[in-house]
């Protein structure tokens, strides 16, 4: 599959022409690619690659040297003074007010790699913080979302442990819970399966799957984990450390077949014998 080939149905996200960089130490260049509703969408690449990085370009929490991260989403509603792309129903989210970027944030739930669990709440108290925060809703509905919610991940009956009471697996899911509390329409994941013993992985991709299967959410997942990088996605970008640049993108058990970058292909083909 060819680098355009990346935009195609029922698009929801679209990178474009996207640079960034630390410290005037440039990280990645060009990165253009679309995400699409339902996707399963999987940004690989070697440790140092910028996966991480252009999460985080993504979510709003850092900045792009240039171009821009454009979503769309019929609840986001925009005036005359909001910068839409020209061809698309697409918002961009770095050149909005600051207004229409928090409506964006709303469309979408992060988990991040390490989890950030307040270990002095319990799993209800964590999942719930993001309804008392942003919301009116009384203290029983919250209650009820956010038990619901761990219901969902497999952990109905857990709600009033702590994090330190639970292994590592299902603080992940507690994690996806709390991500999914505002019922946000599109799910952003950084190496969710990391630390975690194979079965443990397993079970997490099979949540992602059921989640996605059964809620219709569109996830983007950074991830290095071969097992759920085939396991899990339908789309796919590979982000090369050393061009500085995407080299791939679609399906990976389509690129380990047809993709002829050497980068790509190592890095798909790791573990395996000669």
């Amino acid at each position: 599959m060819s680098l355009s080939e990346c935009s195609t149905r029922d698009a929801v996200i679209s990178v474009e022409n996207l640079s960034l960089s630390y410290d005037n130490c440039l990280i990645q260049s060009n990165i253009n690619f679309t995400v699409n509703h339902n996707d399963i969408f999987i940004i690989m690449g070697n440790s140092g690659s910028g996966k991480s990085t252009l999460l985080r370009a993504m979510t709003g929490l850092k900045q792009p040297d240039s171009g821009d991260v454009f979503y769309t989403n019929p609840a986001i509603k925009t005036n005359n003074n909001e910068i839409k792309n020209k061809k698309t129903d697409f918002t961009a989210y770095w050149q909005s007010s600051d207004k229409l970027q928090h409506k964006i944030m709303q469309q979408f739930g992060v988990m991040f790699q390490s989890g950030a669990l307040f270990s002095s709440m319990t799993l209800l108290e964590n999942v719930s913080l993001r309804l008392l925060e942003t919301t009116q809703y009384s203290e029983m509905r919250i209650r009820k979302i956010a038990s619901l919610k761990l219901a969902l991940v497999g952990l109905k009956g857990f709600e009033h442990y702590y994090p330190a009471q639970i292994s590592g697996g299902m603080q992940k899911r507690v994690s996806i819970a709390r991500a999914m509390v505002m019922d946000p329409p599109i799910l952003f994941f950084d190496e969710p399966s990391a630390g975690l013993d194979p079965v443990s992985s397993k079970l997490l991709d099979d949540l992602l799957l059921e989640l996605r299967d059964s809620m219709g959410m569109t996830m983007i997942v950074v991830t290095h984990e071969l097992d759920s990088i085939f396991a899990i996605a339908n789309n796919s970008i590979f982000l090369d450390a050393e061009k500085q640049t995407m080299t791939a993108c679609g399906n990976p058990h389509s690129l380990l077949l047809e993709n002829t970058e050497p980068q790509v292909q190592a890095f798909l083909q790791r573990g395996k014998q000669s």
